[in-house]
């Protein structure tokens, strides 16, 4: 029974990983390597690339620098009751529960050309839907709970003994932050920035939605892969997907590699 559940689950990790990736690799090359460069240097995959590569730099710096401040306030406020601390819990679940297409439409709801919001934004110069800004808070939106979730059992293990002394000690702020609680959090936030880096990468649902997927604009890496399958340019849409998939292996190494540094820490 053990060799038949054993030799299931291997199958199940061939049939839904191995096998689509296997099939992503060979259509990336179907036309050969002048065909996949081809779709590669093309206006819009270069364009959609280096979109995917801004949205992914942006949303990874803020929800490092806002990811990490909601773990410590979560955890080290005191000055927060506890019902707040669980209402902010639940809020920051709360990507974990909606579709990031239902996060996407929330957006356009409230940031929209025909949203209050949106109109006085509009009315200034500043679009946020259909625009780069929209899109990174898309992104933001789906991916802000993998830092907090990583940095606040870290928190909790450590208490704040550490800190309390190095107050008494005349260290304040800053200076106890980098000193005593860096040290011992750096390592998990390493971890939840791969795991930022790496969702940034794939997501799909909410950016397509706060975008528009307008070409040479609002595109990209995978809402141009939804587009290529659409219009039947199967190869195209392949090589663009194969290098996501390289990164995202990369990705995951570096995962792997910090999260044995952070249990060595």
């Amino acid at each position: 029974m053990r060799r038949l559940l054993i030799g299931l689950t291997f199958a199940v990790f061939i049939v839904l990983l191995i096998i689509p990736l296997g099939r992503i690799f060979i259509g990336a090359f179907e036309d050969g390597a002048g065909g996949f460069l081809d779709g590669l240097m093309r206006p819009e995959a270069l364009h959609a690339l280096m979109m995917t590569g801004l949205v992914v730099l942006v949303v990874t710096l803020l929800n490092t620098l806002f990811g990490i401040m909601m773990a410590i306030y979560l955890v080290r406020a005191g000055w927060l009751s506890d019902r707040i601390k669980g209402l902010l819990n639940s809020i920051v679940d709360l990507p974990y529960a909606v579709s990031p297409v239902i996060g996407g439409l929330m957006i356009v709801l409230l940031l929209g050309p025909n949203s209050i919001m949106g109109a006085f934004f509009e009315g200034i110069g500043f679009n946020v839907v259909y625009a780069f800004p929209g899109m990174v808070i898309a992104t933001l939106f789906v991916t802000f709970p993998l830092m907090v979730r990583e940095v606040m059992p870290v928190l909790q293990e450590l208490g704040s003994q550490q800190e309390e002394a190095a107050s008494t000690l005349g260290a304040y702020g800053w200076r106890t932050f980098w000193s005593v609680t860096w040290p011992s959090i750096r390592w998990a936030v390493v971890y939840g920035l791969v795991l930022t880096v790496a969702r940034s990468l794939g997501e799909f649902g909410a950016v397509l939605v706060v975008s528009g997927n307008i070409m040479n604009k609002t595109q990209t890496a995978t809402t141009l892969v939804y587009q290529d399958v659409e219009n039947f340019n199967v190869s195209a849409a392949n090589g663009v997907a194969l290098v996501l998939v390289t990164f995202s292996v990369g990705l995951l190494l570096m995962m792997e590699w910090a999260k044995k540094r952070k249990e060595v820490h």
